[in-house]
């Protein structure tokens, strides 16, 4: 039997329009950021882009309230599944999406939201693009609980609190680095 599977679910507003050339190093990172993703230990699958190549988009992408329009007609956000919290930790901070995410105050605005939302889902279950926002929105809304949670207030799929991992997190990075440097 497959057990529950963690959903995480991105977003941020650049500071320019998509296309301006103060975003062109989150756009030289993004694709092997991705595949960085898909390649982690603990990956599960994730939501494509409508129009885009590459996994199915799950369903219509839509954006919560904090979306600011640029003339542009996106932002970046994600939409994924994972095994484990700890799984994501190590994807995140290392690699070149953790090369990235220092990077992200020169691309993003200071979100005045969550930068992100996670929350289990059962083995059969595959969320929208439109529950991912609404969990966004209800961590902004009501804090963090099993609902709706982050890293540093985490719950593990029984609903209790539960704290990240370090060691495992540690391991799972070993892992995905496979001879690659970090």
């Amino acid at each position: 039997m497959i057990a529950a599977r963690l959903a995480l679910y991105t977003f941020g507003i650049f500071r320019e329009p998509a296309e301006h050339p103060a975003n062109a190093g989150f756009h030289a990172r993004n694709d092997a950021a991705l595949l960085q993703a898909e390649q982690s230990a603990g990956f599960i699958a994730r939501s494509g882009y409508d129009g885009d190549p590459g996994p199915e988009s799950w369903g219509l992408q839509v954006y919560p309230r904090f979306y600011l329009e640029r003339g542009d007609g996106w932002s970046p956000s994600t939409l994924s599944l994972w095994t484990e919290p700890e799984a994501i930790v190590a994807f995140l901070y290392a690699g070149i999406h953790g090369e990235a995410y220092r990077h992200g105050r020169e691309w993003f605005l200071k979100p005045q939201w969550p930068p992100y939302v996670l929350w289990w889902v059962g083995p059969d279950h595959r969320p929208d693009w439109a529950e991912g926002v609404a969990r966004h929105e209800y961590l902004h809304d009501h804090g963090v609980s099993a609902r709706a949670f982050s890293f540093t207030e985490a719950y593990a799929a029984d609903g209790h609190p539960t704290a990240i991992d370090r060691a495992r997190v540690a391991a799972l990075r070993e892992t995905n680095a496979g001879g690659r440097d970090e």
